[in-house]
């Protein structure tokens, strides 16, 4: 399996809104190379990429854990908080949890992250 680059933006929740409305009315469509996943923050950023889930992340690529249970024992995480913090980084496309046989295995998407954003508008 080869892991991806996902590449993130950072945009203040307002102009996000606004981006999302002109695309669904078809008045701007993303760019290919543009960011797919976007946070509103450096620091809302920094909480779901942070030291802890980056830990995670190279837990799971090296000793593949077959299930949450596992996963907890390497980790000393509580179940709870694993489920929690899997579900956040699926949502961002950097862990997939795939069901086999009734127990969740997760499996990392992405290694790498390239962050693009700036203070000043674009012009249109």
């Amino acid at each position: 399996m080869k892991l991806k680059t996902i590449k993130v933006g950072i945009m203040p929740m307002n102009e996000y809104k606004s981006r999302t409305i002109a695309i669904a009315k078809g008045e701007y469509t993303p760019k290919k190379d543009e960011p797919k996943v976007w946070f509103e923050s450096l620091k809302s950023m920094a909480q779901i990429l942070g030291n802890e889930n980056q830990q995670l992340l190279k837990v799971i690529l090296e000793k593949k854990p077959q299930s949450l249970a596992e996963l907890e024992e390497l980790t000393g995480r509580a179940k709870s908080n694993l489920s929690r913090t899997l579900k956040t980084l699926q949502r961002y496309g950097i862990v997939k949890l795939n069901k086999i046989k009734n127990t969740i295995v997760p499996e990392v998407q992405a290694t790498d992250f390239k962050v693009e954003f700036g203070i000043g508008s674009k012009a249109a």
